[in-house]
């Protein structure tokens, strides 16, 4: 579990883990937080009142301060953020399968000029990937079910962390979701 790191303007920023959201707290950099109580972290006893020293760690922090606000503006291409954008599914037979069987299509391919960006992939089953080769769609009998596009930073964060992410900080993030995004919260049986 991670927790979501927002600029104090409730842009999303990065994930967190608990040691530096600790960190940000105790050097008082934190202006607001939301969601659920996930950790509580236990320090050690005042010398003087003998009581012990607790910070308590919510799913979703804001930071201030020109160095830590800062949204990143290119969201790094991956096999596995591309297959989650595309929920891990063939963007040419329709049907989902497992990260292990998912390929990355270009759909100008590489050896044609096409480059390696968010807006020249897909997610491709191995057959398909296949049967494309290495042609451009016109030339072949394949249709894309969805246009590829490049993530925003609350998407790709999601994406990122979509195995791990809370139902507040999913909450939270699809608000800034583009109309593109097709991304879901995964189902937990």
């Amino acid at each position: 579990m991670q927790i979501l790191r927002l600029n104090k303007a409730g842009h999303p920023i990065d994930w967190l883990h608990w040691q530096d959201a600790v960190c940000l707290i105790s050097r008082e950099l934190v202006c607001w937080s939301m969601g659920d109580i996930i950790f509580n972290i236990h320090g050690g006893h005042n010398r003087l009142t003998e009581k012990r020293s607790v910070i308590e760690l919510p799913s979703i922090i804001a930071c201030g301060g020109e160095k830590l606000a800062r949204v990143k503006s290119k969201s790094p291409l991956s096999n596995r953020a591309l297959f989650e954008r595309d929920n891990n599914q063939c963007m040419y037979c329709g049907h989902f399968f497992n990260v292990k069987e998912l390929t990355r299509d270009h759909i100008i391919p590489s050896s044609r000029g096409g480059r390696d960006i968010w807006e020249n992939v897909v997610a491709a089953c191995r057959r398909c990937n296949q049967h494309k080769a290495n042609r451009k769609l016109n030339e072949t009998n394949l249709e894309l079910l969805a246009l590829p596009y490049r993530p925003n930073p609350a998407e790709y964060l999601a994406l990122v962390n979509s195995r791990r992410i809370l139902p507040e900080q999913a909450d939270f993030l699809s608000k800034q979701f583009s109309a593109n995004c097709r991304w879901q919260m995964p189902v937990v049986h």
